[in-house]
């Protein structure tokens, strides 16, 4: 299971293995089943959670009480809240399990000491933050510059295969669209192909 986020972590940066025993032994396994909460609004966030196998949604609800899925989380991604977790703040997401899912957790005070005694990975979670950034610039110039027909065919290179694991409407509300929108363009997709 630590070799899933070991070779990971090893595609950013080199560890001796002291530092991986190290890195390692501040890591808790978690298995959450399909339809399980990880996080809910109001919540002290004291975890970032790295998934080694199933899938994840993160989402807000608006005062309307319409969901807003903002992140998908499949194998080798971190999910968590990170503002609730690095600004110590209630958390306003819910993070759910849209399948059987196995995770590492590594608690903010573990993250501190990580930091402290191997400083490279303050270098690996800032590349990971840095990516993640740029992906994110990335969804909302898609959003606002892209069509539906684009934005689907740029979320299934994100997220290879997600569409034989997540169901439609999910994907629809991550794109922003209706079901039915999605729907017709996957279907005229597959005309083309």
């Amino acid at each position: 299971m630590v070799n899933e986020i070991l070779a990971h972590v090893e595609n950013y940066i080199s560890l001796n293995q002291e530092e991986e025993e190290f890195f390692t032994s501040l890591l808790t396994k978690l298995e959450i089943n399909k339809k399980t909460w990880l996080v809910r609004p109001g919540a002290r966030i004291e975890h970032e959670y790295f998934v080694v196998s199933g899938c994840l949604k993160a989402y807000y609800l608006d005062e309307s009480g319409d969901k807003h899925i903002i992140q998908f989380a499949i194998e080798n991604w971190w999910v968590g809240d990170f503002d609730a977790f690095y600004n110590k703040v209630d958390s306003r997401l819910y993070i759910e399990a849209l399948e059987d899912s196995t995770l590492l957790a590594i608690s903010y005070d573990d993250l501190q000491q990580l930091f402290e005694r191997v400083p490279k990975f303050e270098r690996y979670f800032r590349l990971l933050i840095t990516n993640a950034f740029i992906s994110l610039r990335g969804r909302v110039l898609s959003s606002l510059e892209k069509t539906l027909k684009e934005r689907y065919l740029e979320f299934c290179r994100v997220y290879p295969n997600i569409e034989k694991r997540v169901a439609n409407y999910h994907i629809a509300n991550y794109l922003g669209a209706s079901p039915e929108s999605l729907s017709r363009i996957r279907r005229k997709l597959v005309k083309t192909a």
